[in-house]
């Protein structure tokens, strides 16, 4: 949801003021952007998936089937890096900040993510405790 203009206002006051309090504080926390750092990692699969490509031909052209595979994996992997970056990208909306370190999420009850086979253990649980 959008900040009304009185509320970007005192935002912006706020992060001036921090600012002039502590400037390196907010040098520190500015960090890196995200964006910035999925979109060079995406253009640096590219670059590997070009030197897989010729690795795969390189393999080809000598009749070398390792040489051939490894240019093939490597097109692969680069194209897979790619392809998660770019995802990144898009959901890494406005943020400047680096996204926080994964953490364990406590399963609830009604959580419906998870393995298979524990989806359609609580599945089993709730049907069995409805018919109490």
């Amino acid at each position: 949801m959008p900040l009304s203009e009185e509320e970007q206002r005192q935002f912006e006051q706020l992060e001036r003021a921090l600012a002039a309090e502590d400037p390196k504080f907010v040098s520190a926390m500015r960090g890196t952007n995200v964006r910035l750092y999925y979109k060079r990692r995406a253009v640096l699969a590219g670059v590997g998936f070009v030197l897989g490509i010729v690795v795969l031909m390189t393999g080809a052209i000598i009749p070398n089937t390792i040489i051939g595979v490894i240019g093939f994996v490597m097109m692969v992997a680069c194209l897979y890096i790619a392809a998660l970056s770019m995802k990144r990208i898009s959901n890494a909306g406005d943020s400047d900040d680096i996204p926080p370190p994964p953490t364990k999420r406590h399963r609830t009850k009604h959580d419906s993510s998870g393995t298979f086979m524990e989806r359609m253990e609580d599945r089993w649980r709730r049907r069995r405790d409805e018919d109490l």
